[in-house]
């Protein structure tokens, strides 16, 4: 008897892809931080535990070239996921249309969620210190588990994936993977820079786009 298993859920992890930006990513994004006065409205309206540009920025490359460079580099890594996933995408190219700061201080968190009207998803971890908090990735199929009962601790897969990010590594996973950023511990700053790649036909892409 063989047991075989099927309909993997994929991770690309970067290890220290920023290494050599760091310093002019986290200057960038508290430059942003203390300007963005709008943002800090959101945040505070909405109970954000920190600060995020999410939903009062849109521009990010265009105010920092930290924010151009790390693009570059995102762009690449999503196409090389894209054709590690094996994924036939015709006429249609990967677009980032989204890319936004997060700060997180002792406590902070983000419940679990997905990214609606995207294809790839992930986060760029600028500052990491000792105790931020982990990533933690939801079995996509726990809606359908029902009476399934629980795991034994040598259980090769589990129902939760918990990951520490390091700093300088970029993390990408498919968009409709449920995912949430456990609370920290550390009370020093938790920085990352997030971002949303959706499938867009040549022709709707603006002649400036950044690619």
């Amino acid at each position: 008897m063989a047991k075989t298993l099927y309909f993997p859920t994929a991770l690309w992890r970067i290890e220290g892809a920023l290494s050599n930006a760091l310093s002019d990513l986290e200057e960038a994004c508290w430059m942003i931080e203390d300007g963005d006065r709008a943002g800090h409205d959101w945040c505070e309206a909405e109970g954000y535990p920190g600060y995020t540009s999410y939903a009062s920025l849109d521009d990010l490359p265009d105010r920092h070239p930290a924010f151009a460079d790390l693009l570059k580099v995102l762009d690449a890594q999503a196409l090389a996921f894209a054709r590690a996933l094996h994924w036939d995408t015709g006429t249609a190219r990967l677009h980032c249309d989204s890319l936004w700061i997060n700060i997180l201080g002792e406590g902070g968190m983000h419940s679990g969620h997905i990214h609606p009207n995207s294809v790839i998803s992930g986060t760029a971890y600028v500052a990491m210190p000792e105790g931020a908090g982990r990533l933690k990735l939801e079995d996509p199929r726990l809606p359908m588990m029902m009476a399934a009962p629980p795991l034994k601790d040598d259980a090769p897969h589990k129902r939760f994936e918990y990951i520490q990010p390091k700093q300088g590594d970029i993390i990408m996973w498919e968009s409709w993977l449920r995912h949430e950023v456990m609370a920290s511990r550390s009370e020093d700053a938790r920085i990352s820079v997030s971002f949303n790649y959706s499938l867009m036909d040549e022709r709707t892409i603006p002649l400036d786009d950044h690619a």
